[in-house]
């Protein structure tokens, strides 16, 4: 077993043309829960509706509760071999944290005492009244931006990640007791890549762009 930190500078495009999802991992590379905590925190950097951060993030890196995730992600075996599995969750109670946020934003000096209590309010006002369907969007949307930019981090540090949205919902939330506050975007395993992740073909930027109106043709 060892462990491995592979802090380097990649260029972003290079990280972004690099990435594969990796199914096959190298089952002796652990990542330190200090470094996965530094990935997560470059992650988090990624935007999120009136900066309210609905991600929440549950770090699965125990080999027994690898094993029991696996039956769960529909036996693929990534979720055992890889580092670490990060279950990407959405809070659907995160405006109880904007008072915590914007207080945190007057002390850097980002935004005037008088500024926060407007915004404050009238986001209380905005996201109390959500139903649970438009709560559940935003959280989504939040989920995938950090997602993306959780695995670009990964990239960048030389190790390998692959989403997976391929998992029963109701037993996963069961065996690690995620309650109704919280909705599953995704799992991520990540490691190092025993096997390169295969190329693949992507649509041309001409082919999924239009200008001004959306003509596609049928």
């Amino acid at each position: 077993m060892s462990t491995t930190s592979a802090s380097q500078s990649i260029p972003l495009s290079t990280v972004m043309r690099e990435r594969r999802a990796v199914r096959t991992f190298d089952p002796t590379i652990k990542i330190s829960r200090d470094e996965i905590k530094e990935l997560l925190g470059e992650a988090i950097q990624a935007p999120s509706g009136t900066n309210l951060q609905s991600w929440r993030f549950l770090v699965i890196d125990s080999q027994p509760l690898k094993e029991r995730l696996l039956p769960i992600a529909l036996n693929q075996k990534q979720v055992v071999e890889a580092a670490a599995v990060i279950a990407v969750l959405g809070d659907l109670e995160n405006f109880k944290y904007t008072d915590t946020i914007y207080d945190r934003t007057v002390q850097a000096g980002y935004m005037t005492e008088s500024a926060k209590e407007r915004k404050v309010r009238n986001t209380l006002n905005m996201y109390e009244g959500f139903p649970y369907e438009l709560k559940s969007k935003y959280a989504y949307i939040d989920g995938g931006l950090v997602s993306m930019q959780l695995m670009l981090a990964a990239k960048a540090r030389g190790y390998d990640t692959v989403p997976m949205a391929g998992y029963d919902l109701d037993k996963f939330k069961e065996a690690f007791r995620i309650g109704e506050r919280y909705v599953s975007v995704l799992l991520i395993a990540i490691g190092k890549a025993a096997k390169e992740g295969i190329p693949s073909i992507r649509l041309s930027v001409d082919e999924v762009t239009r200008w001004n109106d959306m003509s596609f043709p049928s």
